[in-house]
């Protein structure tokens, strides 16, 4: 059996008119530079690291132009570097401690965890096997593998899921397909009509995330939208006063 998503002429027009809503503001313009550009930087370990925390900071957390998550990843020197963690005997309290010293921050203990475990992974071997995945990101660009990607680090990642993999590879620029199926994508999809009623509980599993974002890509390749732009515009439909200071940008990844 097999399944066609078929796409209106009025949902085309809702997704064009939600993407000139969202023309300009500076999370488009960041998406568009880093995710649509022809030539893509390779991803260092420590570019690899921020976009991991960024990737852990945001599950169940406001993550708006304003929120102690983006003022966070936004810090320079980050206080979470691969550098800072690689000089510490115990991660995991260190990571705690930094996140409540920082304040606003949920989930610390839990995350302080998952960061401890995904080190000791990364530097025992996993780095070598993600780098050459993320070296093909920079030039082949094909929702098939970028989909097989985002799978391998749900696997190998503590407190990485569907979400939260294509959550990371969007945010370090290598993605254009998959993206992050979040609360506030399923709530604007729901109110959008789309034919399936999305909810997190049922986002944590691959086949039906997998499934839904099928349907989202046909959506967007009728509207000729990028996925990853389409993203960042229902992103920023939430709190687009905020999106459109010229001073909020998204957070990105640079590993400093």
């Amino acid at each position: 059996m097999r399944l066609a998503w078929h796409v209106t002429a009025t949902d085309v027009r809702r997704i064009k008119t939600l993407m000139a809503a969202a023309n300009g503001l500076p999370i488009i313009e960041a998406r568009r530079r880093r995710n649509l550009a022809t030539q893509r930087p390779r991803i260092s370990l420590a570019g690899f690291w921020h976009g991991l925390c960024g990737a852990l900071l945001t599950t169940q957390q406001k993550a708006g132009p304003n929120s102690a998550v983006t003022r966070l990843l936004a810090t320079r020197p980050f206080p979470l570097s691969i550098r800072r963690v690689e000089a510490e005997r115990n991660v995991a309290p260190f990571v705690t401690r930094t996140l409540k010293e920082f304040g606003g921050i949920r989930r610390s203990t839990v995350i302080g965890r998952e960061l401890a475990t995904n080190y000791r992974s990364l530097s025992g071997g996993l780095w070598d096997e993600i780098d050459p995945m993320l070296a093909r990101l920079t030039t082949h660009v094909s929702a098939e593998y970028e989909r097989d990607v985002a799978n391998f680090l749900a696997d190998q990642l503590l407190g990485i899921g569907p979400k939260q993999s294509r959550n990371l590879l969007q945010g370090i620029g290598l993605t254009r397909y998959e993206i992050p199926l979040d609360s506030r994508l399923a709530k604007w999809l729901n109110d959008f009509g789309f034919p399936v009623k999305l909810n997190a509980t049922a986002l944590a599993d691959r086949y039906y995330y997998q499934f839904v974002s099928d349907g989202v890509q046909a959506l967007c390749k009728a509207a000729n939208v990028a996925p990853c732009l389409f993203d960042a515009a229902v992103f920023a439909s939430f709190d687009a006063d905020e999106w459109s200071d010229p001073k909020s940008v998204e957070w990105g990844y640079d590993g400093d």
